[in-house]
């Protein structure tokens, strides 16, 4: 069902990410003379653009990386942050609706590798809810499934946060094209606040203001985590799957 955007979007307020603390998620993925760093991480965009080469230098010093890096480290997250920036002070509808969330950049499925740690979810996220805190949700989440590795928690966090933005962006897609027509603009699918969804939104509001997180229950035994161990020869596997990919 095609509906029109100005139904579901109507109080515009100002770009950020629909949580507590505005960060911007950046991932780096450099090759240099064979030499491959890759990271993700969040970046408070208030800190001064000189903070972006102390970094770079503390993590090309730690790492033992080439001296070569350190620019195009900086550049990397440099140009992240200009692109975040770019949308600040424009208008953005946060609306009365609550939308599934891709934990994973290719999946509507929470669907990450960490280590030998596989994780796979899906849920729904409150993009009302400016205090809601995915660090939170994800140290919970490691504590509910056992998961003992350390890392885990985190790339989780990252995962949801770096959507949340995705999201963000379109918002702002969304309320310049609401503006060039008072009847709005079809032809991007939404689905209509149903009674169950009206009931979903009730939900969130007693976990707290931290929690965004919504799991209706017709959908607890389709949806439910799951956390797998992978052996070191699954790992090994998959990592060479991955260069593979990163080569082509």
């Amino acid at each position: 069902m095609k509906t029109p955007v100005s139904a579901f979007y109507r109080n515009p307020v100002k770009f950020r990410i629909p949580t507590a603390e505005n960060l911007v998620p950046i991932r780096l993925d450099i090759e240099i003379d064979g030499q491959r760093y890759k990271d993700a991480f969040t970046w408070n965009p208030s800190d001064p653009d000189s903070e972006v080469v102390v970094f770079a230098k503390r993590t090309v010093k730690d790492l033992k990386l080439p001296p070569a890096f350190v620019t195009q480290i900086a550049q990397s997250i440099q140009s992240q942050l200009a692109e975040f920036r770019s949308y600040e002070g424009q208008d953005m509808y946060a609306g009365e609706k609550i939308v599934p969330i891709k934990a994973s950049l290719y999946s509507i499925n929470l669907d990450l590798r960490v280590n030998h740690t596989l994780v796979k979810d899906h849920f729904l996220w409150d993009l009302n809810n400016f205090e809601s805190d995915p660090e939170e949700f994800a140290r919970n989440f490691c504590i509910d499934m056992g998961i003992e590795d350390p890392e885990v928690g985190p790339a989780i966090a990252f995962a949801i946060r770096e959507q949340l933005y995705e999201i963000a962006i379109q918002s702002v897609v969304l309320a310049k094209e609401s503006r060039l027509s008072k009847k709005g603009r079809r032809g991007i699918e939404y689905t209509p606040l149903s009674k169950g969804g009206a009931v979903a939104v009730d939900l969130v509001k007693l976990f707290g203001q931290k929690s965004s997180v919504v799991r209706k229950r017709k959908e607890w035994d389709v949806y439910e985590p799951i956390v797998d161990l992978l052996s070191n020869e699954e790992v090994d596997a998959l990592e060479a799957k991955e260069e593979r990919n990163f080569r082509k």
